[in-house]
């Protein structure tokens, strides 16, 4: 071993694992002093006399024994420095492994070192988790939004089910004193809103209601009117997104649920469905639900559910929740029982009946009660949890990242501007006025819809 691999090993060793290789020290440096070639003179040897051609051959011999005993004294010397060596080592890791666990840090891309510390590792209570508590109090003083849109053919519960969703009348039709129950000649959405407070949680809840839908002789494009609303509430996001001057809060009025409503009919989707739902589902999450489906029999009720999912593989449909939007295998494991029971056959009502001393809601019949929220006579409790407890925020996530992402670059590429020339040139700056062809450009960007 030469004397410069000693000199780059590494950082000086701490102070402990000095005191204990107090030792290894001395010894290795006489390694190196015997390592050193030196003269014949400083290893205390005679120089040899030039010997007759008799004596060369034994002098020879002789040198040749020497250095060979004295390399066999070195090898020795150094195996047993190296082990006293790493004896010290493994001492000092294992006092120094009782004191504090070592994390390896890992390289990353856009940094040099990237460690993990778990909890257990922690000296003491940091107060990371209390960040939650934080996100809890600035949703519940600044609340959220919510919009859902039903659609179907008049007198299949529509207004009755979201207000029994909801537990209250917000519904359109609930909410106007002098509402006639007429069929429109035109599809018309309407929309009402409200804010609905529970246990300090508040939430502005509007129901977008599209009447006339599916009413007509000829329902040919019915539905240009309702994709033509979805894409309007996404222009008007994009507007506000791209002010100069942008609002702290953008008032979010994007469609984040569309609830379509199957007569039960027994049969199969009709053609009216099919289209409807594949337009729609590129561009809004769609859930299908089964109306007033205690017409049907157990038996009916399951048969028209496998023929409907049938249907919707055929055409290609997309429903939410679509499996390619499972983030982990727990979502996946919940999603999967979810689309097993797509479309819910479900009951709606806003009457209370007393079934055994309690009341419930449920629609009473000659033959008896049936309860809404008892699964074994509708499945009415698995549309709710799914619209409110359990993925509402995800209907949410969804509309922002997949559906109004893909409506933003279509939208931007179609324009052929930047989003700086866009905001400058097209929409209405600070002051209300707009650029060199503000009017021109505006009125082509909304004929693209």
């Amino acid at each position: 071993m030469r004397r410069e691999e000693f000199k780059g090993q590494g950082p000086p060793v701490p102070s402990i694992m000095a005191y204990r290789l107090k030792g290894i020290t001395t010894d290795t440096t006489k390694v190196l002093e015997q390592e050193i070639p030196a003269s014949m003179e400083e290893r205390g040897m005679e120089e040899v006399e030039p010997a007759s051609v008799e004596d060369k051959p034994a002098a020879e011999k002789a040198v040749e024994e020497g250095e060979a005993q004295k390399t066999e004294d070195s090898t020795a010397q150094n195996k047993g420095t190296e082990e006293r060596k790493m004896e010290g080592e493994v001492d000092v890791e294992g006092e120094m492994e009782g004191e504090v666990e070592v994390v390896t840090p890992c390289p990353t891309e856009s940094h040099g070192l990237q460690g993990t510390i778990k909890g257990h590792d922690l000296f003491g209570y940091v107060g990371i988790e209390a960040v939650l508590d934080q996100m809890r109090r600035k949703t519940m003083k600044a609340g959220f939004e919510f919009n859902i849109m039903v659609v179907g053919q008049s007198g299949l519960g529509k207004s009755t089910l979201v207000n029994t969703l909801f537990k209250s009348k917000v519904s359109r039709k609930s909410c106007s004193p002098n509402y006639e129950e007429k069929i429109s000649k035109t599809v018309k959405l309407q929309s009402v809103s409200h804010v609905i407070e529970e246990k300090g949680v508040k939430m502005k809840l509007t129901v977008i209601d599209t009447p006339g839908f599916g009413d007509q002789i000829n329902n040919e494009n019915c539905w240009e009117p309702i994709v033509s609303y979805v894409n309007d509430q996404y222009e008007r996001y994009l507007k506000e997104e791209l002010y100069v001057n942008r609002k702290p809060r953008i008032p979010d009025t994007r469609v984040h649920c569309c609830v379509y409503f199957l007569p039960a009919t027994g049969h199969w989707l009709r053609p009216i469905d099919v289209e409807f739902m594949k337009r729609l589902g590129k561009i809004v999450s769609i859930v299908p639900v089964i109306a007033k489906a205690d017409t049907l029999t157990m038996e009916e009720r399951l048969e028209f559910k496998q023929r409907v999912r049938q249907d919707l593989k055929a055409n290609g449909i997309r429903v939410y929740p679509q499996t390619e939007y499972d983030e982990d295998p727990e979502d996946r494991i919940l999603n999967d029982k979810i689309r097993e029971n797509i479309p819910f056959a479900v009951v709606g009502t806003d009457k209370e009946h007393q079934v055994n001393g309690n009341k419930v809601l449920g629609r009473k019949t000659k033959w008896g009660i049936i309860e809404v929220e008892n699964v074994a006579h509708c499945e009415f409790t698995n549309l709710r949890d799914l619209l409110i407890r359990s993925h509402l925020q995800d209907l949410k996530d969804v509309t922002h990242n997949i559906h109004y992402e893909t409506f933003r670059v279509r939208r931007l590429n179609e324009s052929n501007l930047t989003v700086h020339g866009l905001a400058l040139s097209c929409f209405p700056m600070e002051n209300g006025t707009h650029g060199t062809n503000g009017t021109s450009d505006r009125s082509e960007s909304e004929s693209h819809l």
